[in-house]
Formats: C-alpha cells, sequence, structure tokens
C-alpha cells in the first residue's frame, strides 16, 4: 500500500486529481511483524502516516479503524466508508446445505460452530479453541467447522489435537464457491469470530446475509455496531468468555436464531449499496477538490518524492538511449 501511495502522490501531480486513500489494515501490526527493532518500526509508522497526510481525503472502513490510524499519529479527518458484502440475503435451501455439507460428521441436533477466514493465529482463533475445550470438559457435544487455509493450518490442527478436541474440529480447507459456503453459513448456529486484528470483518456480514449471529471480542473493530444479545453476542478476549457465552446460548437455541435474524436487518450492507454511497462521495470529492478545499501542506517525504520522480525521469532516458527503437 505504500509503494501505490507514493506513485498516487506522482500521479496526482501529473493528472491533477485529487486523491482519496482507504485504511482497511491495522498497518501498524504488519509492520512490527516485518521490522525488528522498536526504532526502525516507529520510523517506519511515521513515514506511513506522514503519506497518508499528504492525501486529500481519507476513508475508514470503521470507526475504530480510523482511531487506529489517529492512534498512530494521524492528525487529520477520515470518513468513515464501510464495505459491502458480495452475496445476497438469504439462507440456502436444506437441499443445498445437505450436498455441500455431505460426508462430514455433523449429527443432527449437535449445534454448529463456524469459522471462514484465513488459517492464522492473528485471527484469534486460540480463544475459540480453548473455548471449545471448555465445552468438552463440560459435557457438551459440538462440532466446530474451519474453513480456509493459510500457513498455520497445521499449528491449528495439532492445538486442537492437543486440547483433546480434534475429533470436534473440522477442517475443510479453503473453499472458493461462495455459494457452498453461504451453504456452511446456513448449517452453522454461531459465527465464531474472536479476532481484535480486522477492522471491518467481512464475514461477519456475509454470516448476517445468511441470518447467522456472531460472537466477537467486545470494543473491537469487527465487533462495531453490534449490541450483545441484540444482532451478535459479544465476550472478553479469552476461551473462558466465549465458552461461558456459547452455554448460556446453547440452553435457549432460539437466541441464536432470532439474534441472527436481527443481523440481517440490521448490519448487512450489500456490495451495491456500498458502491453507491462511494459513488456519491466521490462526487462530493471532486467538487471539493475543485472548490480548492483540500489545503496542501508542505510533507516531510515531499522532497523525497520529488527525488523520486527524477529518478524515474533519469531511468526513463536510459532506457531511450540503451533502446531507441
Amino acid at each position: 500500500p505504500m509503494a501505490s501511495l507514493i506513485l498516487a502522490r506522482e500521479l496526482r501531480e501529473l493528472v491533477n486529481s485529487p486523491l482519496v486513500f482507504t485504511y482497511h489494515t491495522k498497518f501498524d501490526v504488519d509492520i512490527q511483524k516485518a521490522l525488528h527493532g522498536r526504532l526502525v518500526q516507529n520510523s517506519a509508522i511515521r513515514f506511513m502516516v506522514d503519506n497518508i497526510s499528504a492525501c486529500d481525503e481519507v476513508w475508514a472502513v470503521s470507526d475504530g479503524a480510523g482511531k487506529n490510524l489517529c492512534a498512530l499519529g494521524y492528525e487529520g479527518d477520515y470518513i468513515v466508508m464501510e464495505n459491502g458484502v458480495d452475496v445476497p440475503k438469504g439462507r440456502k435451501s436444506d437441499e443445498e446445505v445437505l450436498r455441500a455439507t455431505a460426508g462430514y460428521d455433523l449429527p443432527e441436533g449437535v449445534p454448529v460452530f463456524l469459522f471462514v477466514g484465513r488459517m492464522r493465529w492473528y485471527k484469534n482463533q486460540k480463544i475459540s479453541f480453548d473455548a471449545m475445550a471448555i465445552l468438552k470438559q463440560h459435557g457438551h457435544d459440538f462440532r466446530f467447522v474451519l474453513i480456509g487455509d493459510g500457513d498455520e493450518l497445521q499449528e491449528m490442527k495439532d492445538y486442537a489435537d492437543s486440547l483433546n478436541i480434534g475429533d470436534k474440529c473440522i477442517f475443510t480447507g479453503a473453499i472458493h464457491d461462495r455459494e457452498e459456503i453461504r451453504c456452511w453459513y446456513t448449517r452453522a448456529d454461531l459465527f465464531l469470530f474472536p479476532s481484535t486484528y480486522d477492522t471491518n470483518g467481512l464475514v461477519v456480514r456475509e454470516a448476517a446475509a445468511s441470518s447467522l449471529a456472531s460472537i466477537l471480542v467486545a470494543d473491537s473493530c469487527a465487533a462495531e455496531g453490534i449490541s450483545d444479545n441484540g444482532d451478535g453476542f459479544l465476550i472478553k478476549e479469552n476461551g473462558e468468555s466465549m465458552a461461558a457465552k456459547i452455554e448460556r446460548l446453547m440452553k435457549n437455541p432460539g437466541s441464536m436464531r432470532r439474534a441472527g435474524e436481527r443481523a440481517a436487518s440490521s448490519i448487512y450492507i450489500s456490495w451495491e449499496d456500498a458502491v453507491k454511497k462511494a459513488y456519491d462521495r466521490y462526487e462530493a470529492v471532486l467538487e471539493n477538490f475543485r472548490n480548492s478545499r483540500y489545503p496542501r501542506k508542505l510533507r516531510l517525504t515531499d522532497s523525497m518524492l520529488a527525488g523520486s520522480g527524477n529518478l524515474m525521469e533519469l531511468f526513463s532516458l536510459v532506457r531511450d538511449s540503451i533502446l531507441p527503437d
């Protein structure tokens, strides 16, 4: 994203157009994973924030994402522009669900908990595994289905085995057919998404499209706009809290169904609605730009940007001299 942003800043000067930046990932977390040493990390974050501050308008996919950016030193304004999902609202038929889930150990009457996403620990799946272990210790039967792939998949399988819940966990691997995934959303009783890394959580809204409610960590970006025991369920960031919440819900299965139905009407955002909102805002961006409402301030990275532009021009001249045809 930073390389693209530098290129975009170059292009803005050439084509005289406004520049909009969308903040949709906690880049500071990625920087801390990629770079070692606090000094280097902080320098990279300052460089990133300076580049973002040079844009004419900043969009964040959630208010939590915007606050994360501000916590990194960004001092400008931002607009919340939520993502939409490209799956229609509605549940799949019983026949379609049976075909999609055939061959898996899914006994009738046993609750199914679902996760869809990358098999990476930063999604906080450890909380879900720990909760499943507690449920098994308390004598509950269930199935925990995990759809997705990732370089930490085997570690997760090993962790589930170490907790003695390997027989309750179903790892399907990656599923690319969206209609098949919708069948799993329809089959499940709860969607488990304890991530505190995600800034919006598209899968939570995909689940809501199929009237499937989610369990989320309170005050996380993924839980933004979710009311506890209303259109979802909120927990503390640990397995004990998730297990306690699920045990209460298992005593009243109707509460999970009702929460899912409310989620479908309250948090689902279609792709078409999200695009229309963005399109309307682009009109406002163009109007603001034409009327010089975006003040330009000298940024620390401007001199570097000019230098990179001169370097690109030099490379172009050298290329043309070597390859005149």
